[in-house]
């Protein structure tokens, strides 16, 4: 009698464990079969068959579950807050198009960043832009180890538990694969099974969802791996993040592999050169569009040949060599019902209409922005109308609506047939809705231009300022504080009780400490909270006592400095008290610091001023003090550039360039963890002085710092 025939109770441990290592590989098999190739071989109930077996035998003998079993595509819960994972690649996103003259200029930049003319020897793939969650897999000697989300780049969640649930996915690869591969994708959601688990949510009188992509994530982020599992999510690969041993040299052959290796693969994916078949190839995936079973927003564009894309590198966010061409925007007819203003953490008054509900590709839209007082007159931020026939909007008017992706809908036009009689325009309010403060538009000293953005001037003491800065400070790209979302935020610094009270950043760090030495109203006894998500909620507080120096500045909600901006600022300085002491020191608006400050690659004078602005004020850097009594900025990472010549210095390019172009030799640099400045000071390390020098290269001189030739450079960095 064959071993799979054998009834479980007269298996021997050797018979069983031999029983548990087929039925492993059978069920993998036909997982492939099924959802990677649609190819069924059995029925579902013979497949369901097989997984009771192996349950059964697992049970029995639990000393012999297998890493590669089929129940661990189901696994345990996670704990109740998902760890974090860390990339050894940065998940960066892609800039995106929106026209073919957008497509054009992307492709022109190509060519104009290599030193080459448009003569269409450049390949790039085309693949639909997958509506779903990015996600990171790595894999160890074939086996897979760990799966994180995009998260904010640098760090993603760790959802291994639940990504193994994905039958899309392979537990192990074949032999042919790396010792070390991430390999990276899109989950999504199938419409079709969206459309079925809101049929079975409506029978069952559940609240259905909304849209396929927020569902898919939502299945993913879920406490009870078993419950992903019944989510049906897919994926399609098309990326990677470290890899041991690369299997081909071009883009299109990277994806080609993963297909081999078990992982779908997009087959609307495509090669191209010309910019016509580039254009021509996303008109006909749009037209494809309505008939796939899954949602995507657009066309990506990558460079072939993955020396090329070496060679372009990346901005602080992007590649250079890869871009989204978005399909137009989804639009719709509504009616505003009313028009109101909310007040933003740095004093903005925004304008948003309040909308009859509309669905707008899938998604109900009750609100959209009308950004500010100029927008709702239809004038533009030159001056230039922006709708016919001076079409202003106002209460009542029937609306087109837009929506692309995430983007916050916006108010495109008016239909100014449905205009109710009688109907007024729009008065903008001269003072704050929420403190009276009186509400104004800041003048550009430098240019003599009105700010299209009308500024509440009630600063600390207007309370929406205070606490939407507050809801900046624990959003996620910042601090992240689990348990303290825009509802807590609200409701602390409401609060009478000062030991409840969070009226600025430090109040969040001593919120532990001033309940358990107060003798009023404890947390876990108000409704909302309980002892249990007390518990949860300082723990979450103190895990980030300790936290990343870019994530500590964007924190900080200086105006202008955004996550990206932050991140430079962070490797630039390399610690939060050189950064503080380099701020203050600029304060004069000359002088080095404030050239230094100037000469960052990628921050500019706007972004300068707003830094120096916002320590000139007392009030923000004695806040910074108590906060730093509570929590400590880590040292600033640094790119991985062991054995480069050139980490850590500063360096500066002038002259004209015949070895390579300017934003080549600047990406090259950084790549090897230089910094690269755009004008020379005393901390400038090295001077690379094309043709032409002038000024940069006599100042070098002067100041002693060490000047090269471009083929001294190529020499110093190996060419």
């Amino acid at each position: 009698m064959s071993t799979e025939a054998t009834a479980i109770d007269a298996l021997t441990i050797e018979e069983a464990a031999a029983e548990l290592e087929r039925l492993a590989k059978v069920v993998s098999s036909n997982d492939e079969l099924y959802h990677g190739k649609d190819q069924p071989a059995i029925s579902d109930a013979d497949y369901d068959a097989l997984k009771r077996r192996n349950d059964a035998i697992e049970a029995r003998y639990p000393e012999l579950i297998r890493a590669d079993s089929p129940s661990r595509r189901v696994g345990s819960a996670p704990s109740a807050s998902f760890a974090q994972i860390t990339h050894s690649r940065p998940m960066l996103s892609l800039d995106n198009t929106f026209s073919d003259e957008d497509v054009q200029d992307f492709i022109g930049s190509v060519y104009r960043f290599l030193g080459q003319l448009p003569d269409g020897s450049i390949a790039f793939t085309a693949e639909p832009k997958i509506d779903g969650l990015s996600m990171s897999i790595r894999y160890e000697n074939r086996k897979l180890v760990s799966a994180a989300t995009r998260g904010d780049g640098t760090t993603g969640e760790n959802v291994t538990a639940n990504v193994k649930t994905i039958k899309d996915i392979p537990n192990t690869l074949p032999a042919d694969a790396p010792d070390v591969v991430e390999v990276r994708g899109e989950v999504y959601m199938a419409k079709s099974d969206f459309l079925a688990l809101n049929a079975q949510m409506e029978a069952e009188g559940k609240q259905t969802y909304v849209n396929p992509r927020n569902t898919a994530a939502g299945s993913l982020r879920q406490l009870d791996a078993k419950v992903t599992a019944s989510r049906n999510l897919r994926f399609f690969a098309y990326a990677w993040g470290e890899i041991s041993e690369m299997p081909a040299d071009t883009q299109l052959g990277m994806v080609e592999a993963f297909g081999k290796w078990g992982f779908p693969i997009n087959p609307l994916m495509k090669r191209l050169s010309s910019v016509e078949d580039i254009i021509g190839h996303y008109r006909e995936i749009g037209l494809k569009r309505p008939d796939l079973d899954y949602d995507i927003d657009g066309v990506v564009y990558k460079v072939d040949r993955l020396d090329l894309q070496a060679r372009l590198g990346f901005r602080s966010r992007s590649p250079r060599w890869a871009t989204a061409h978005k399909f137009p925007a989804e639009q719709a007819f509504t009616t505003v019902e009313k028009i109101e203003i909310q007040v933003g953490r740095t004093g903005a008054l925004t304008p948003v209409a309040r909308l009859t509900p509309i669905t707008v590709g899938g998604v109900v839209v009750t609100n959209a922005t009308l950004h500010n007082e100029d927008y709702i007159k239809g004038v533009g931020n030159s001056g230039e109308r922006i709708r016919e026939d001076d079409h202003d909007i106002r209460v009542g008017d029937t609306v087109i609506v837009q929506r692309a992706g995430d983007v916050i809908p916006q108010v495109l036009d008016v239909v100014m047939e449905k205009r109710p009689t009688g109907s007024v325009s729009y008065e903008f309010p001269k003072t704050c809705p929420v403190c009276g403060s009186h509400a104004v538009r800041e003048v550009n000293e430098k240019t003599g231009k009105v700010d299209a953005v009308t500024r509440c001037t009630g600063g600390f003491t207007c309370s929406a300022q205070a606490t939407e800065h507050l809801k900046h400070f624990v959003s996620r790209n910042a601090y992240d504080i689990e348990g303290l979302g825009a509802k807590q935020v609200d409701f602390f610094f409401e609060s009478e009780d000062p030991s409840l009270q969070i009226r600025t950043a430090p109040d969040i760090f001593t919120l532990e400490k001033r309940q358990a030495g107060s003798a009023l109203t404890k947390l876990e006894n108000i409704d909302g909270f309980g002892k249990v998500s007390v518990g949860k909620l300082y723990a979450a507080i103190n895990e980030r006592r300790s936290i990343a120096l870019h994530r500590f500045i964007y924190a900080l909600g200086i105006r202008h400095v955004g996550e990206t901006t932050a991140k430079l600022l962070a490797r630039s300085y390399g610690t939060y008290e050189a950064f503080e002491t380099a701020m203050k020191e600029a304060a004069p608006l000359f002088g080095e610091a404030w050239n230094e400050l100037n000469a960052i690659d990628g921050i500019g004078e706007i972004v300068a001023r707003a830094l120096v602005e916002f320590y000139k004020e007392p009030r923000n850097v004695e806040v910074i003090t108590r906060l730093l009594a509570e929590v400590t900025p880590e040292v600033a990472e640094q790119p991985v550039t062991s054995g480069s010549p050139v980490a850590g210095k500063t360096v500066v390019f002038t002259g004209s360039l015949e070895k390579f172009t300017r934003d080549e030799a600047k990406a090259r640099a950084e790549g090897l963890g230089a910094k690269v400045a755009g004008s020379v000071s005393k901390k400038t390390d090295i001077l690379v002085a094309g043709p032409g020098a002038g000024s940069k290269l006599e100042k070098a001189r002067e100041l002693g710092v060490q000047t090269m030739d471009e083929d001294e450079w190529l020499a110093l960095i190996g060419g």
